[in-house]
């Protein structure tokens, strides 16, 4: 595996996602521990942010102390990255939000843009793309090319939930200066481009479309 690719491991990130892959979750939970998810695995990999140094004043006396360097820009893909973006806000609130529409076609698996929105100053943030499926990897390289053709984008994690072996292959084949994390690496694809054992839908089983 490539030093671009990391599956985290932890025994929260484990549990949570036996939650999120259980038939028998309904929706309410489901929402909830995606956030939980997505706050754990932010939590990881924002380790290697940079820092600067900053002059305050507590009620006592001046003193310096480290911030966040670079601001930050959350990409959900539409529709299922929604659902990881309220659990990283609560970690980074300061993190602006951009959104990317790109959906996998059902017939011919190949994607199809339909929207982006993102911030005028998005060229300079530290971007991390959110999409809990990493299946067949066609959606995702899409919208990192179009994060970095049409927003100027340099400096982007990939953040997912589950991946599957030949979207990940894929992602990383098109797009090998992309760091991708994920809570796990599944078995395989089948005949339909779903992850097994995978979750099922996630924005189905998120928005109860489903």
């Amino acid at each position: 595996m490539s030093a671009n690719i990391t599956v985290l491991h932890h025994p929260l990130i484990e549990h949570k996602l036996a939650l999120l892959r259980n038939r028998d979750t309904d929706n309410k939970l489901f929402r909830s521990t995606l956030e939980e998810l997505s706050y754990l695995l932010v939590y990881e990999i924002t380790r290697d942010l940079p820092l600067q140094p900053v002059r305050i004043h507590t009620p006592l006396a001046p003193c310096e102390v480290q911030q966040l360097a670079d601001p930050i820009l959350l990409v959900p893909v539409l529709r299922a990255g929604l659902g990881m973006v309220t659990g990283i806000l609560d970690l980074i609130p300061s993190a602006k939000v951009g959104h990317v529409g790109v959906y996998r076609d059902e017939a011919s698996l190949c994607p199809v843009e339909y929207y982006l929105r993102l911030p005028p100053d998005a060229a300079a943030m530290r971007t991390f793309l959110l999409d809990p499926m990493l299946a067949t990897g066609g959606s995702l390289a899409h919208a990192v090319e179009l994060l970095k053709t049409k927003g100027g984008i340099t400096n982007i994690t990939v953040v997912t939930i589950l991946a599957a072996p030949e979207g990940l292959d894929a992602l990383h084949a098109a797009h090998p200066d992309v760091t991708i994390y994920t809570a796990m690496l599944d078995q395989r694809l089948d005949e339909r481009g779903y992850i097994l054992p995978g979750l099922g839908d996630c924005g189905d089983r998120l928005f109860g479309t489903v």
